[in-house]
């Protein structure tokens, strides 16, 4: 069967959709001796993706995605490689396309946070692309053989707000990266400037990663306790990233860091070197970074909210994410309960057993089997 993925967005500079579909198509490289692929990618990640194994070929798609392009030209290109079968991992799935495709659908992020506040855009042209991704989501769930999902969670969700079966929903879940994806150690304090024990949250900024309520809880901490430690926050620089400088700067807090963008080779050794990770988000549909952190041996405190106790089981603290009081007290629990450090971390090294790229890959070749 010949199979085409939609790598528009590959790499981590996308974030975990990124990641997502690098590793996919790297374990697929490895495991699939029966399938051909044609993977689609756009100039800026072009060489980002070179495949080793004779299967795979690479095709020029470079159509910036939303975009009236994807509508029109990306289903033409794809028309001539003669796919038997398409995976888009994203909503984005063209409307004028109607051959046979798969979709993963990660979260429903934007129907569930629909907020003007979380966009840059002017009103009218928020308002015309919010309806053309209802229109396109609603056309990619209900014309794909398969859906794919990444949480339990977010399975009922979808069956649930779109109104699709469960029978036609998979679920596949996520991983953390191997951890030979190292660099040599590095000095924080010359790069980073982190010149004391820290918090740590990576991720984006966007509103539902709920990182206001993070920063107020960290004023309150460093009120009660002092500025014995920093929180740094690692995240591509950015309009939202920027509301929260000036939120921070307004308020005259102190000791919080900002990276800017990590790449993977580096993020091991903030993880490994961090006392604590926290994740107040709002909504997920998986949750990376923090089975990340757990994988790096660091003790993990997370919001109550959607799929992460479902993912982290009993190797986070959890917390409501709209009381950063409550954030407080899972802080300080884990800072100064050294048992409890210890439960998480062997907790988290026996539910990152459950996860690997490579069944997520074998789990996707079997949906491509059932869709084809």
């Amino acid at each position: 069967m010949q199979i085409g993925i939609d790598a528009r967005m590959f790499g981590p500079q996308q974030g975990g959709l990124g990641r997502y579909i690098e590793q996919l198509i790297l374990q697929l490289e490895k495991i699939d001796l029966n399938n051909d692929y044609t993977i689609f990618l756009r100039k800026e990640n072009w060489d980002c993706y070179n495949p080793t194994n004779l299967r795979f070929k690479k095709v020029l798609a470079n159509i910036k995605w939303y975009g009236f392009g994807e509508q029109i030209l990306f289903p033409i290109i794809i028309k001539k490689e003669k796919i038997d079968l398409m995976h888009f991992p994203h909503w984005n799935v063209p409307i004028f396309y109607n051959d046979k495709f798969v979709v993963t659908i990660h979260d429903l992020l934007l129907l569930h946070f629909p907020t003007r506040h979380a966009s840059t855009l002017g009103p009218l042209l928020y308002w015309f692309k919010n309806k053309m991704f209802k229109l396109t989501l609603n056309h990619a769930v209900k014309v794909a053989t398969k859906i794919i999902a990444v949480s339990e969670y977010s399975k009922q969700d979808i069956a649930k707000t779109l109104k699709i079966n469960t029978e036609k929903i998979v679920v596949t879940y996520l991983s953390p990266l191997e951890k030979n994806i190292l660099e040599a150690p590095f000095s924080l304090y010359n790069r980073y400037n982190i010149t004391k024990p820290y918090w740590l949250y990576v991720g984006v900024a966007y509103p539902h990663k709920n990182l206001f309520k993070l920063v107020d809880a960290w004023e309150i901490y460093c009120k009660q306790n002092g500025y014995t430690y920093q929180l740094v926050l690692t995240g591509k620089n950015n309009y939202f990233y920027a509301l929260l400088k000036t939120y921070i700067k307004n308020k005259n807090i102190k000791d919080v860091v900002f990276t800017d963008f990590v790449p993977d080779t580096e993020l091991p050794e903030l993880y490994r070197n961090a006392s604590l990770y926290v994740f107040p988000s709002l909504y997920e549909g998986f949750g990376l970074p923090p089975l990340e952190a757990i994988q790096n041996g660091l003790p993990v405190i997370a919001s109550d909210r959607t799929c992460l106790p479902e993912i982290l089981e009993d190797a986070a603290v959890y917390f409501n994410p709209d009381d950063p009081n409550a954030i407080v007290h899972a802080a300080n629990l884990v800072i100064k309960d050294s048992a409890v450090r210890k439960n998480l971390i062997i907790n988290g090294s026996k539910i990152l057993q459950k996860y690997s790229w490579q069944k997520t890959a074998l789990k996707t070749i079997e949906i491509y089997s059932q869709a084809k």
